[in-house]
C-alpha cells in the first residue's frame, strides 16, 4: 500500500511538472500528452491508484491554470479503463488502449455535460473530442513504447512479483 501511494505521488508530480511543458495546441484546446503517457504507466505500476493519480494530476493543473476542467471526465475515464483492460488482459496493448478508448471517446462523450453546464455551444464537442483523441493516442503509444522497454528487462515483472512478498 505505501508503495503504491508513494508511485501514485511520484506519477501526479512528474504529470504536473511535465505537462508545463509539452502541451499541444489544438485550436482552443490544450493538448496535454503526458497525461496520458502517465495514466497507463500509473495503471500498469499501481492499479486503480492510477485514477486517483488522474484526479489529482488535474486538480493541481486546474489550480496552476495549466489545465482545465475537460481534464477530469478525459484522464479519469481513460485511466479508469486502461487499469480494467490491463487487470483482465495483462497486456501493456490493452492498458495503452483502454486509455485511448477511455479519453477519446468516453471521456469525450463525458464532456457534454460540462459542456452545457458552461454554456459552450455543442460545436465545441467536435473540437474537443479529437483533441482528446490525439492527445490520448499521442501519450498512449509513448508510454507504451517506454513500457514495452522495461517489460522486455523484466522490471516489470520484477517489481509485481516483489509486491507479492
Amino acid at each position: 500500500m505505501t508503495r503504491k501511494l508513494t508511485l501514485t505521488g511520484v506519477f501526479t508530480a512528474l504529470n504536473v511538472v511535465l505537462s508545463m511543458f509539452i502541451i499541444i495546441p489544438l485550436g482552443p484546446i490544450r493538448a496535454a500528452p503526458i497525461q496520458h503517457l502517465i495514466n497507463v504507466i500509473s495503471v500498469v505500476f499501481t492499479g486503480p491508484w492510477g485514477i486517483v493519480q488522474a484526479f489529482l494530476s488535474s486538480t493541481i493543473r486546474i489550480l496552476m491554470g495549466t489545465g482545465s476542467p475537460f481534464a477530469y471526465p478525459g484522464s479519469m475515464v481513460g485511466a479508469l479503463l486502461g487499469w480494467l483492460l490491463y487487470r483482465r488482459f495483462g497486456k501493456l496493448t490493452a492498458a495503452a488502449a483502454g486509455e485511448v478508448a477511455g479519453t477519446g471517446i468516453f471521456g469525450s462523450i463525458a464532456t457534454l455535460p460540462l459542456i452545457m453546464v458552461l454554456g459552450l455551444e455543442l460545436e465545441f464537442f467536435y473540437v474537443l473530442a479529437p483533441a482528446f483523441m490525439v492527445s490520448s493516442l499521442i501519450g498512449a503509444l509513448i508510454s507504451w513504447a517506454l513500457l514495452g522497454q522495461l517489460e522486455k528487462k523484466g522490471v516489470i515483472d520484477r517489481f509485481n512479483n516483489e509486491r507479492r512478498t
